[in-house]
């Protein structure tokens, strides 16, 4: 018998979390959120799903935190030229 093909939506195990960008990441865990809008897993594909959805989100709200602390270590100077927090 052969083995039945996984459901759209439900990762095989997909790549590292931890190597994606945060657009693969974010890309992947809105196909996941698509998956499990459906319905149409079966409930070990969609845990499984879930699980992995929860790592994306988790590493997609780390990768946000830093950019936003990046962004927040530049402000404008009264001269209007762009500096470091520190080099004020």
């Amino acid at each position: 018998m052969a083995a039945a093909k996984p459901d759209a939506g439900v990762p095989d195990s997909g790549p590292d979390i931890d190597k994606m960008s945060f657009e693969d990441a974010l890309a992947e865990l809105e196909r996941i959120v698509r998956g499990l809008e459906t319905g149409q897993q079966k409930l070990e594909d969609a845990i499984a799903a879930y699980e992995r959805g929860s790592r994306l989100k988790q590493q997609c709200e780390a990768r946000l935190a830093e950019a936003e602390s990046r962004v927040q270590s530049i402000v404008a100077r009264a001269d209007g030229a762009l500096a470091l927090k520190d080099d004020q």
